[in-house]
């Protein structure tokens, strides 16, 4: 009997640890499977410990980021400004994607958003905040919910400074 639940035990630890996907199939209903998803799938996601391991985020911020996804908006002639962005958002460790500026639908996108090509300017879920003001930006990310400052350890994870873009 012992050596059942020793056996259960170590097949229960290996199911908790295998590699899980969560998609949306053609009919609009959600799948969660152990099997990777088929080409057609939305909205995949993997589930489970290897994933949730892998990006090494806390709660909050993946909780955070999954509700109110943050974007930077730059140019390639915005030096200070947009290197202060990207250090307040890299200090508080929130992920985040960087869009230059470059094309016209890039600056139409933008002045749609905040009213005019102003960069930087920032994309916190729905709300926006043109040009750089610290107090602006941890206001936006304290009501979306990340946290103050970087976890222990964690590595910037947002945008390239301007030199290095393509």
């Amino acid at each position: 009997m012992r050596r059942l639940l020793i056996l259960a035990l170590a097949l229960t630890s290996i199911c908790v640890q295998a590699q899980t996907y969560r998609w949306v199939d053609s009919a609009g209903r959600t799948i969660i499977s152990d099997t990777p998803p088929p080409g057609k799938a939305k909205s995949v996601a993997k589930t489970g410990e290897a994933a949730e391991n892998s990006d090494n985020l806390p709660f909050a911020t993946k909780k955070a980021m999954e509700s109110f996804p943050v974007t930077l908006f730059t140019s390639a002639d915005c030096i200070t400004e947009c290197k202060n962005a990207r250090d307040l958002l890299n200090g508080r460790g929130v992920p985040f994607s960087e869009k230059m500026l470059q094309k016209q639908e890039d600056f139409d996108e933008l002045k749609q958003l905040v009213g005019e090509a102003f960069v930087p300017s920032i994309r916190v879920g729905k709300q926006t905040s043109r040009g750089f003001e610290a107090g602006a930006y941890n206001n936006l990310l304290d009501l979306a919910g990340y946290p103050k400052t970087a976890a222990y350890g964690s590595k910037p994870s947002g945008g390239l400074p301007p030199a290095e873009k393509p």
